[in-house]
């Protein structure tokens, strides 16, 4: 039996519960001053106070690691990335930047297009080798734990080999990897006025191969204007589900759509984006166990205006936070930007801030009852911080303070030893 104890950590952030935190919970982090963990078998099996924890256990059967002013939380999960893709759009982030309107960015051979042709030409190695470097970093930064979404192929070959080489990939990395199959991503030209038909193709083709191989454990959707309709993403959605998969949805982004309120209504795990989503469908996503997941660094490289997180939290709802990690409009997969953008931009509290990056991330992703907490019976997904608060976190803003990372018991990161 493997066997570790973290002992002394300043502060020891538990974030306990196997169910999504709604409204004034998210500040619920279940603090524990002087703090211990014990892990066996990658496997939380005690959390308490270190004179509590080392009354009961002999140091000696153990091996210890001393958290002596040091933070110690939950592993973070980023439960909104579209991890796997192929070519880069950095010239045309300049030209945004620059003012260039979206259509004449399209005009140029830009946009999802420019995505959609590299990632078709994009082989299952290529895209695993890419897929660990950014695992690495991410995991770098704390995350044990990342979703990832297909949606640059637009065909079968490509969506297909998307999500194998995300089941490759967490096969061989130590991050925990949850596909989605997002096949209504865009729409090209060759389809447009014809959506239908496209749907058509998704449910009747590629959804009934990623449903058979297991491919993917949730099935996404963009429900926009001059994208999918809130119908069509009905009707992709329930097929969907029938075919056992879990539902997520790209909601109200850019337009006032009722993607929010459709979101309810199918009962999907997360609705995402939500910038403009209507005072209704956040009294609707209140009184629902549908996770609302903002994306805040997106907003940011798009300079539009933020989701209305506190809002939200105000309103009762289940708030997670993520990336967005794409090549297009947020090609960062930094946490530690998310963090400061909801401190400053979005007014949520370190405290909220953490619940929405470990708890409902966790449950944004269908894996409450495993990950997300520190707590007796979960996975040993645990990161210690360099620094004594989680404070530290937004104070020192948009950097990586994360100094060691264990995932299933295993450090992944850093050497805790050293003194």
């Amino acid at each position: 039996m493997k066997r570790l104890i973290i002992k002394n950590a300043s502060e020891l952030v538990t974030c306990s519960g196997r169910s999504p935190k709604h409204g004034k919970d998210m500040s619920d982090i279940g603090m524990i001053r002087n703090g211990a963990v014990v892990v066996e078998d990658g496997i939380i099996a005690e959390v308490g106070t270190t004179d509590e924890i080392l009354s009961k256990y002999d140091n000696y059967e153990y091996t210890v690691i001393d958290a002596e002013g040091k933070a110690v939380l939950p592993g973070f999960i980023d439960s909104h990335t579209h991890l796997i893709f192929g070519g880069y759009r950095a010239d045309e982030f300049s030209w945004r930047l620059r003012g260039d309107n979206y259509m004449s960015i399209m005009e140029r051979g830009g946009g999802i297009t420019s995505s959609v042709r590299a990632t078709r030409s994009t082989t299952l190695d290529e895209f695993v080798l890419t897929g660990k470097k950014r695992l690495d970093k991410v995991m770098d930064m704390g995350v044990t734990t990342i979703e990832g979404k297909s949606g640059y192929g637009l065909d079968m070959e490509t969506e297909i080999r998307q999500l194998e080489a995300m089941k490759k990939l967490d096969e061989i990395h130590p991050v925990d990897l949850v596909p989605t199959f997002l096949g209504p991503h865009s729409v090209l030209p060759e389809y447009k006025g014809k959506e239908d038909e496209f749907i058509d193709f998704m449910i009747n083709d590629v959804l009934k191969v990623v449903a058979e191989k297991q491919l993917a454990e949730f099935a996404d959707i963009f429900c926009e204007k001059n994208v999918f309709s809130v119908k069509q993403s009905r009707r992709f959605l329930s097929a969907a589900k029938n075919a056992g998969l879990k539902l997520k949805i790209h909601a109200d982004e850019m337009v006032q759509l009722g993607g929010t309120e459709l979101a309810v209504e199918l009962g999907c795990v997360s609705a995402d984006h939500l910038l403009q989503s209507s005072d209704e469908g956040i009294n609707m996503l209140s009184k629902s166990d549908t996770i609302a997941t903002l994306l805040p660094a997106t907003a940011f490289c798009l300079k539009e205006e933020y989701a209305r997180g506190r809002m939200m939290i105000d309103e009762g709802c289940a708030v997670a936070l993520a990336t967005d990690f794409n090549p297009g409009s947020c090609f960062t997969n930094s946490i530690p930007l998310v963090i400061a953008l909801a401190a400053i931009h979005m007014k949520l509290s370190i405290e909220e801030i953490i619940t929405a990056l470990t708890i409902n991330a966790a449950a944004a992703v269908g894996r409450a009852d495993t990950i997300g907490s520190i707590e007796k019976g979960k996975k040993a997904d645990i990161i210690i911080l360099e620094y004594p608060s989680i404070h530290f976190l937004p104070y020192h803003a948009a950097v990586n303070i994360v100094e060691t990372v264990i995932k299933n018991g295993e450090i992944v990161k850093g050497n805790p030893y050293e003194k």
